[in-house]
Formats: C-alpha cells, sequence, structure tokens
C-alpha cells in the first residue's frame, strides 16, 4: 500500500518585530522591486539587440524559402494531372519529400454584423441567430438581497487584500 505523502507549508523565515523592522524591510521591497525593473529592462535591451542581429539574417533566407516554394508550387500545378494520376490522389512523393493539395474545410465570414442580423430576421431566417443569455453580476451585485437563497449564487463580500506599496520618489525637471 502506497504511503501518501503530506505537504506542509513553507516555515516563515523571518517577521518583523518591531515597526522599525516593518519600515526598513518596505524599503528593501522597494529597492528590491526596482532592481527587478532594472535587470528586466536590461534583459530586455539584450533581447531586442538579438532579434535585431539574428531579423537581419532570417529575412533573406524567408525570402529565399518563399522564392523556391512559388518555384515549386508553379511546376507542381503545371505538371499536377501527372502528379496526381490524374487527379485520383491528391499527393505526390519525391525522393526528399512530397507536396500535397488539400481542401480546406468550408468557413464563413461575417462583415457588418448588426446589418447581417437584421436582414437574417427579416428574412425569417432567424435560425441562423444565435442569442445568448447569461447571468448579469453586475445587477445582482446591485441588489443581492434579491438573489439571497438562490442556489448557486453567492455574493462575496468582505475580502481584505494585504499590499505593501513602498514610496517611489519621482525626479522633477526643477520647473
Amino acid at each position: 500500500m502506497a504511503t501518501k505523502q503530506r505537504l506542509k507549508a513553507a516555515a516563515q523565515v523571518w517577521v518583523a518585530q518591531s515597526q522599525d523592522d516593518v519600515a526598513s524591510t518596505i524599503r528593501q521591497i522597494g529597492d528590491a522591486s526596482r532592481d527587478v525593473l532594472r535587470l528586466q529592462a536590461a534583459m530586455n535591451d539584450e533581447i531586442a539587440v538579438i532579434t535585431d542581429k539574428y531579423q537581419a539574417l532570417i529575412q533573406p533566407q524567408q525570402e529565399r524559402l518563399k522564392a523556391m516554394q512559388e518555384g515549386v508550387q508553379t511546376w507542381c500545378e503545371a505538371n499536377r494531372d501527372s502528379l496526381t494520376n490524374s487527379g485520383k490522389v491528391k499527393f505526390s512523393s519525391f525522393i526528399t519529400g512530397q507536396v500535397l493539395w488539400r481542401q480546406r474545410p468550408p468557413s464563413c465570414r461575417i462583415s457588418g454584423a448588426d446589418a447581417v442580423i437584421d436582414t437574417l430576421k427579416r428574412l425569417g431566417l432567424g435560425r441562423f441567430v444565435r442569442a445568448k443569455e447569461e447571468v448579469n453580476k453586475e445587477a445582482i451585485l446591485n441588489e443581492p438581497e434579491a438573489v439571497a437563497g438562490v442556489a448557486g449564487v453567492s455574493v462575496v463580500t468582505g475580502i481584505e487584500d494585504f499590499v505593501i506599496e513602498p514610496f517611489e520618489q519621482e525626479v522633477g525637471n526643477g520647473a
């Protein structure tokens, strides 16, 4: 029989012992937060340099790749009957790979959705219009007593978050 391991919460390493400890630690939190921001900015600067370097190398390869793909497609389209056995198959194999012709599934694009909905309804084609019902949470929050006792509805109040906000000094232009 396998034993079940119990996970325990990590032990609290340090707890402030005074108001001075809290003030000092909040300053340290601010320092550490600014260090993280500086490191992230430095990382992003380095990523930008790397991206620029490789983008310059990638761009010509992408253009070369596109030209080769278009050349292969043009030849294969011109020779499609012989490659597909007069349309009996939708692929052709070569020593180094294969080419395939695939039919995409049907899709539907709508432009001017409001006008399309009105037209469909007017033409008696309402079955093509979807009506979505959902609970209005904002209304429940405005009248929580009206839904008291309704199964599946609970209004949560009184949750308190603890937030630490180190003060940040901004340097002005001295205007």
